[in-house]
C-alpha cells in the first residue's frame, strides 16, 4: 500500500472508534473489496511492523476544523457538527490539530483477543523532542506543535501547497508516535487516524449507534452545551432514571463522545464513551449482516477511505488473516492511570507518573506465563532478599519536579532502607533519560531489583558504588512517587484497581486504568457509561 494520495477531512475525536473497528473488523473481510483498501495506506511508513500475528496499533483522532489541504471544513458540516463557524475556524482559533482521542490496542496473536488503552489527552509528558520550541505538555498537542513546526520550516519553499499540509500531517504523526511510545514504553507497529468529519459520516452509514447512559449529578451528564449532547433529545427519561439504552442520531453520536464538561470525571469518562462506541460498532459489523453483504461492506469502505489514513506499511489484506474471531466481549479497555490533577501554564492537566503507566500497560499487553510466574515465585523463595535496612539508598533528581527526590527517599525509608544522599546530581556519570535509572554496588543486587521494580527499571551493578549501596536516578518523565512505593495512607485514589466484572469500578471510574468491559449477554455488545 503506497503513500501518496491525500484523503479529505481530517479531523476527529472518537472518530476512531469507528475506525478501528474499520480496520479491526472489515479488513477480515477485505479479500471480497480489494480495491476499496488501496487510498487508505497515505500515512508515514513505520519500520518493522509486521502486519500478522501480535502487534500494537495506535489508533487517533484529530480535533481539527480542516481538511488535509488546510482548507475549512464548509459551514454546513461544522454546523452539524456543533463544531464551531467558518468565521470561528479561520479567525478566532477554534479547533486544531491536538489527538484528542488516543488509543494504543494490542492484538494479540491469531486475533482472538485484543486489549486497549486508552490514552487521556490532559496528561502532561515530556516530548521526545522540543516540537515548535516545546519540550513538555499535554500529550494531545504533540502532533499541532510539530504540524506548525512543519509549516513554518516549508513557507518559503517551493513545495505546492498540498504537499506542504502533507508533509506537515506526516509530521504530526511521527510526533505523536514518539511520545506514545515513550509515554507507553510500547512500540507501535501500525497506526489509524480519523477526522471529526469521518465519524460524522460513518455513524450516518451505521443508521446511528446504540448507547447506554448512566446518569450523575442530577442528571447534568445528559446534556452539554459545547457538544451539542442532548440525551433527552434522543429518548432518555428522567422520570425512568437509571441506566437507559438509547438509539443516538449520527450529530447525537458525534456529540456523545465529544462530551466531557459535565461528565464526573471528565475526559476519563470521555475514553469511556469512545470505547463503548467501538464495542457497538464492531457488535453491529457482525451481527447485523454487514460483513457479509458486499454491497453494504464496500459502502462502508468507500465512507471509512474518505476520512482514515493507515501507514504506508500496514497490509491490511494480511492483517484480514487474524481478525475473524475479534468481538467485543475479548477486546478490553482500560484507561492508563493518572495520579492527579494540576494546573500549569493556565491549562487543566493530569499529573502521570511514566513508570506507572509504563508497567500497567506492559502487565496487560504482555502476561508472564503460568510457567514463568510460577518459577519467579520458586526464585525468588530460595533467595531470601537482605532486610532492607542493611542498604543505603542515594537519590538523585535528573528531571525537573522540586523535592520529588526527597519524597521517593523519605517513601524508601517508610520501607526500612537507610537514607543516603538526596541531592540534584548523579555522583555516576550516567546520562539522565525519561525513564528512572537504578544502581547497586556489591551486596545489593537483590534489593536494587526490588527498587527498581517501583519505577519499571532493571537494576544495573555499578563498581564505584559502595558495597550496600542503590543509587536512583529519577528520570525525566517521572513526576510523583511511584503508587506501589508511597506509603499506603498517602497513595492516591487513583492508585487503586478496579473489580474485575464491572463495567467500571466505581471508586475510580477508570481512572486507575480500570477495565471497561462488555457482559456475555449485554444488550448491543456494549457497557453502560456516564
Amino acid at each position: 500500500m503506497g503513500s501518496g494520495s491525500v484523503i479529505a477531512g481530517k479531523v476527529g475525536y472518537a472518530v476512531t472508534c469507528a475506525v478501528a473497528a474499520i480496520v479491526l473488523v472489515v479488513s477480515g473481510y477485505a479479500n471480497h473489496v480489494v480495491s476499496q483498501l488501496d487510498g487508505l495506506g497515505d500515512g508515514i511508513g513505520i519500520g518493522g511492523g509486521a502486519s500478522v500475528g501480535a502487534m500494537n496499533i495506535l489508533v487517533m483522532g484529530l480535533e481539527s476544523r480542516t481538511n488535509y489541504q488546510g482548507q475549512t471544513l464548509s459551514a454546513g458540516l461544522l454546523a452539524a457538527m456543533h463544531a464551531g463557524s467558518v468565521q470561528g475556524v479561520e479567525n478566532e482559533g477554534v479547533g486544531g490539530q491536538d489527538t484528542n482521542t488516543l488509543i494504543l490496542i494490542h492484538i494479540f496473536a491469531g486475533g482472538q483477543k485484543a486489549v486497549g488503552y486508552s490514552i487521556p489527552r490532559d496528561d502532561w509528558v515530556t516530548y521526545p523532542q522540543a516540537y515548535d520550541g516545546q519540550s513538555t505538555g499535554k500529550i494531545d498537542q504533540a502532533y499541532g506543535l510539530a504540524y506548525a513546526q512543519s509549516l513554518n520550516a516549508t513557507v518559503n519553499s517551493s513545495m505546492s501547497s498540498a504537499q506542504r499540509y502533507l508533509v506537515a500531517n506526516q509530521a504530526g504523526q511521527s510526533a505523536t508516535i514518539a511520545t506514545v511510545q515513550a509515554v507507553t514504553g510500547q512500540k507501535i507497529d501500525h497506526f489509524a487516524e480519523v477526522n471529526l468529519a469521518g465519524f460524522y459520516y460513518l455513524a450516518e452509514a451505521f443508521g446511528g449507534i446504540e448507547a447506554c447512559i448512566k446518569p450523575s449529578g442530577g442528571f447534568t451528564n445528559l446534556s452539554d452545551a459545547n457538544s451539542g449532547f442532548n440525551a433527552v433529545l434522543d429518548g432518555y427519561s428522567e422520570a425512568k432514571g437509571g441506566s437507559q439504552y438509547l438509539h443516538l442520531s449520527a450529530p447525537q453520536a458525534l456529540a456523545f463522545v465529544r462530551e466531557r464538561d459535565n461528565l464526573p470525571n471528565g475526559d476519563l469518562d470521555r475514553t469511556h464513551r469512545q470505547q463503548a462506541v467501538l464495542d457497538y460498532v464492531i457488535w453491529k459489523l457482525e451481527s447485523d449482516g454487514a460483513l457479509s453483504d458486499l454491497g453494504r461492506l464496500t459502502s462502508l469502505l468507500t465512507t471509512a477511505k474518505q476520512y482514515l489514513i493507515t501507514d504506508s506499511t500496514w497490509n491490511l489484506l494480511d492483517f484480514s488473516t487474524d481478525m475473524h474471531a475479534l468481538t467485543g466481549q475479548n477486546l478490553q479497555f482500560y484507561t492508563a492511570p493518572i495520579v492527579g490533577y494540576a494546573t500549569i501554564g493556565g491549562q487543566d492537566v493530569n499529573q502521570v507518573d511514566i513508570p506507572t503507566i509504563q508497567a500497567a500497560i506492559k502487565a496487560k499487553f504482555d502476561p508472564p506465563t503460568p510457567a514463568a510466574a510460577s518459577g519467579a515465585k520458586s526464585t525468588a523463595a530460595a533467595t531470601p532478599i537482605p532486610a532492607a535496612s542493611t542498604v543505603t539508598v542515594d537519590v538523585y533528581n535528573g528531571g525537573t519536579t522540586t523535592g520529588l527526590a526527597s519524597g521517593i527517599s523519605q517513601a524508601l525509608v517508610s520501607k526500612g532502607y537507610q537514607a543516603g544522599a538526596v541531592t540534584g546530581s548523579s555522583a555516576q556519570s550516567q546520562a539522565v533519560t525519561s525513564g528512572t535509572q537504578v544502581f547497586y554496588g556489591s551486596g545489593a543486587s537483590a534489593n536494587a531489583a526490588k527498587i527498581a521494580d517501583y519505577f519499571g527499571a532493571t537494576a544495573t551493578p555499578v563498581s564505584s558504588l559502595p558495597a550496600g549501596h542503590v543509587e536512583i536516578l529519577i528520570g525525566t518523565g517521572a513526576t510523583v512517587v511511584p503508587s506501589g512505593l508511597a506509603p499506603a495512607a498517602n497513595t492516591p485514589a487513583a492508585s487503586a484497581s478496579s473489580s474485575a466484572g464491572s463495567t467500571t469500578s466505581a471508586g475510580n471510574n477508570g481512572a486507575s486504568g480500570g477495565a471497561v468491559t462488555v457482559a456475555a449477554k449485554a444488550k448491543f455488545g456494549i457497557p453502560c457509561v456516564y
